[in-house]
């Protein structure tokens, strides 16, 4: 694990993320509930995802399925006051929670339905989405920025994505286990 991406599990605690029930859990390397058929990522996922990602200071970002506003959080500590991170998250509950939560240092916002992404606040430097789809998604990458990476479950794999001039490069890591990803 790189020592950035140590850092920021250092400063953001998961157990700060969950539902009281849960956070005597938050140490165990496994999905955990929040709520409305929805998981934490287990520790192990939510690393490997950010370690493709490579997000810098000043990088914006975008965090599809947000959930409990964890990795946003992570996200925001890797990108530094310099950057920026939108998190969408469909589950009305769990948005406002998150952004609770959150305070300023990201902002969270309700999914519009039909709609993947953010595109108002578009482009973005890096995408990830913690929601599994059945093809790498076309919305989210019209709001990549050119030369921007995203980090997509695609058919039970993790992909990397990078938009290259000549269009999308794509890379393996994995097969992960994720709910759908719901426009």
């Amino acid at each position: 694990m790189s020592r950035r991406v140590r850092a920021a599990f250092d400063a953001v605690p998961r157990a700060r993320f969950l539902p009281a029930s849960q956070q005597r859990y938050a140490a165990e390397d496994r999905p955990l509930p929040i709520g409305h058929d929805v998981t934490s990522s287990q520790p192990s996922t939510v690393r490997a995802m950010l370690e493709l990602l490579d997000p810098q200071a000043g990088d914006r970002v975008l965090d599809v399925g947000s959930g409990s506003g964890w990795t946003t959080a992570l996200l925001a500590h890797l990108v530094a006051l310099d950057g920026m991170v939108v998190g969408v998250e469909r589950v009305p509950e769990l948005a406002r929670r998150s952004q609770a939560d959150l305070g300023d240092v990201a902002r969270i916002h309700l999914a519009t339905p039909g709609v993947l992404g953010w595109p108002a606040r578009a482009p973005y430097d890096r995408i990830l989405v913690s929601a599994a789809a059945a093809e790498i998604p076309e919305q989210l990458l019209d709001q990549l920025a050119p030369g921007g990476l995203m980090v997509v479950p695609v058919g039970g794999e993790m992909l990397r994505v990078w938009l290259r001039e000549d269009g999308p490069y794509v890379e393996h890591h994995g097969r992960y286990v994720f709910v759908p990803l719901i426009p």
